[in-house]
C-alpha cells in the first residue's frame, strides 16, 4: 500500500518508540468524555478524572433517577472548583431503547439451544423461559430468522454476559427465540436490540422530554446526546423543543448513530446536528462485524470535512475490569485519532469500571502518542481541496492561521472568538499545537437585567480536538481597537505560560478581529 494514503508521518523513527512519553498540562489534543455513575461520583474520584483529562461529563438517563444524577453533578462542580479544570455536561437520552424488565433482580441463566419467550406482559416474572419487555410491538416488527441481542450493557462480544437470540416463531404478541449461546444475565434491566429492525417508537420519549425540561434546564446542559437518531427530522424536532426551553436554546445536539436507519440518513443528520456520536456498541450489532471499520472511517471523514465534532464509543471495554487495555484496543484508540476523531467516549469503563481515573489517563496517553505522528500536512491539503474555492472569509482566515502556525513552528494558536465558530474552524484543520480559544463574553440586556453569554461557548469547545477555552473579561470586547485586545492577549499568553505550553522565544499565532477586518499575526516572545 502506498504510504500517501496513511494519515501518518513517514518514516517513524524506531528510537522514538522507546523514548518515555512526556506529560504536559494538555495531556492530549483529543478530548475524553466520561460517563459518570456508581464508580465515578465521589468528589475525590471526579477530581482524579478531571486531572487525568476528562473534559466532558456524560449523564446517562437510561438508568438512575434525576436526584441521583444531580448529586453526582453537584460533586462534579466541587471537583471543578478544586482542580480548576473546566468540564462540560452532556445529557444522554434513553430514546426508543428496548429493555428486558427483571423485577426480582435475580440472575437469569440461559442455556445454548434453549427456547426463551420475549413477552410484553410486564407483570410476568423474568426467568430462563420468559423475558418480559417494555414494548408491545416487537411481534409485529420481527420475523423468523431475525437476530436479537440481550445484555446488561449491550452485547460486547463477551458471550457470558450477553445472549444472542434467533427468532424461532411469533405467537400473538409473544416472540419465541432460540438462544445461540449460554449466558447469565445479571441485574434488573438489560438492553434488547433487534438487528436491522425498525422499532416504531419516537426518538424523544415522553420520559426524555420530562428529564430535559426539568433536570436539563435546571443544570443548563451544554450537550444533548440524542440516542437512536434515525432521521434529520429527529434533530429538527429536538431543536424546536430546546428553543422553547429558553436557557437550552444554545445547547448543542449530538446525534447518536446506532443503527442502520441512522446510517442510511447519515448525510442529512450530519447537516442538522452540531456533532455526531458513533455508537459502535449498537452499530456492531446492526452491521456485520467486518463492516464496522468502513462505517467508522467514512463517517469520520464526513464529520471532519464538515468541521463538526465526531465522538467514538466502545474503545477500551476490557478496562472495565482491568488496569490495562488489550493490544487491539490500544491500537484502536490510536487509529481513531489518526482517522481524525475529536473525542473518545468512555461508557461502562468509567460508569461502573474499577479503574475510571486510570482508564482516562491511559486513553489520553495513547491519543497523545498518535497525535505526534498524525500527518497534518496530508490532512490539511485534503481538507482545503474538499472545501474548494472560493472559500468563505472565516474559513480562509482559519486555514491561514493553521498554515502559518505550522510553517513558523508556533507553540500555540490563540483565537479570539465570541460565538466559538472561528475557533472551531481553526480546529477543523487539525493544527499540531493546542488552540487557546479566548471566548469574549457578550453583554445582553432585556431592559430589566444584564446577562453575559460566553460560558456556554467556552464549555462547548471542550469536545473539539485541540481547543482549550478560557473566558475573557467581558470589559474587553473581541472586536475592538487593538489597544484593549493587547491586554486580553497578555492574559491569554500568561495562561499559556502557566500551562507550560508557551516559553520565552516561542512563536505564537494570533487570530482576531480588529474593526471589520480579521487578522492573523505571528508574534515572537521575548524573555
Amino acid at each position: 500500500m502506498h504510504s500517501s494514503h496513511l494519515l501518518l508521518e513517514e518514516p517513524i523513527r524506531m528510537a522514538s518508540i522507546l523514548e518515555p512519553s512526556k506529560s504536559s498540562f494538555f495531556p492530549a489534543l483529543t478530548k475524553i468524555v466520561g460517563t459518570l455513575g456508581p464508580k465515578s461520583r465521589s468528589v475525590e474520584t471526579l477530581s482524579g478524572c478531571l486531572k487525568s483529562g476528562m473534559s466532558v461529563a456524560r449523564f446517562d438517563f437510561s438508568w438512575g433517577d434525576a436526584d441521583y444524577h444531580q448529586e453526582t453533578l453537584d460533586n462534579l462542580k466541587i471537583a471543578v472548583k478544586s482542580t480548576k479544570k473546566l468540564c462540560a455536561v452532556m445529557l444522554d437520552t434513553v430514546g426508543p431503547e428496548l429493555q428486558v424488565i427483571n423485577k426480582s433482580g435475580n440472575a437469569i441463566s440461559l442455556k445454548a439451544d434453549g427456547l426463551v419467550t420475549l413477552t410484553p406482559s410486564q407483570d410476568r416474572e423474568a426467568s430462563s423461559e420468559v423475558l418480559p419487555i417494555n414494548f408491545n410491538g416487537l411481534a409485529k416488527a420481527v420475523k423468523k430468522g431475525d437476530t436479537i441481542f440481550v445484555g446488561q450493557y449491550l452485547f460486547t462480544g463477551s458471550e457470558t454476559t450477553s445472549v444472542w437470540l434467533e427468532v424461532d416463531e411469533v405467537k400473538g404478541e409473544d416472540v419465541i427465540c432460540l438462544s445461540r449461546n449460554a449466558a447469565t444475565l445479571a441485574g434488573s434491566l438489560f438492553t434488547l436490540h433487534a438487528s436491522q429492525v425498525h422499532i416504531d417508537l419516537p426518538t424523544l420519549t415522553e420520559k426524555d422530554k420530562e428529564v430535559i425540561s426539568t433536570w436539563g434546564v435546571q443544570n443548563k446542559i451544554d450537550f444533548l446526546s440524542l440516542s437512536y437518531c434515525r432521521h434529520a427530522e429527529d434533530v429538527r424536532q429536538t431543536r424546536e423543543m430546546l428553543k422553547k426551553l429558553g436557557d437550552l436554546s444554545q445547547t448543542q445536539i449530538f446525534a447518536k448513530i446506532e443503527n442502520v436507519e441512522g446510517l442510511n440518513h447519515f448525510d442529512e443528520i450530519l447537516q442538522e446536528a452540531d456533532g455526531i456520536i458513533l455508537s459502535r456498541g449498537n452499530l456492531g450489532i446492526d452491521l456485520p462485524p467486518e463492516k464496522v471499520f468502513l462505517f467508522q472511517k467514512a463517517a469520520l471523514y464526513k464529520c471532519n470535512m464538515a468541521g463538526k465534532p465526531a465522538v467514538l464509543t466502545r474503545v477500551v471495554d476490557s478496562m472495565t475490569d482491568n488496569l490495562r487495555p488489550t493490544r487491539a484496543e490500544a491500537t484502536d484508540v490510536a487509529n481513531a485519532v489518526l482517522d481524525g476523531i475529536d473525542a473518545i467516549l468512555l461508557g461502562a469503563e468509567t460508569l461502573r469500571g474499577l479503574y475510571p481515573v486510570e482508564t482516562i489517563s491511559t486513553v489520553g496517553r495513547i491519543c497523545a502518542e498518535a497525535e505526534k505522528v498524525f500527518n497534518q500536512d496530508l490532512y490539511f491539503k485534503k481538507t482545503v481541496k474538499y472545501v474548494g474555492e472560493p472559500m468563505s472569509h472565516l474559513e480562509s482566515i482559519a486555514s491561514s492561521a493553521v498554515r502559518a502556525a505550522i510553517k513558523v513552528k508556533a507553540s500555540v494558536i490563540i483565537c479570539f472568538t465570541s460565538s466559538g465558530r472561528a475557533a472551531r474552524l481553526i480546529a477543523k484543520y487539525r493544527p499540531t499545537m493546542p488552540v487557546i480559544s479566548v471566548v469574549i463574553p457578550r453583554v445582553k440586556t432585556n431592559q430589566l437585567k444584564w446577562s453575559f453569554s460566553g460560558a456556554f461557548e467556552a464549555r462547548q469547545s471542550l469536545i473539539v480536538r485541540g481547543l482549550f477555552p478560557m473566558l475573557a473579561d467581558p470589559r474587553h470586547p473581541a472586536e475592538s481597537t487593538s489597544a484593549t485586545n493587547e491586554s486580553v492577549l497578555k492574559v491569554a499568553l500568561d495562561h499559556g505560560k502557566q500551562a507550560g505550553v508557551i516559553k520565552s522565544h516561542d512563536r505564537v499565532v494570533v487570530c482576531q478581529k480588529v474593526g471589520d477586518a480579521s487578522v492573523v499575526k505571528i508574534i515572537e516572545l521575548e524573555d
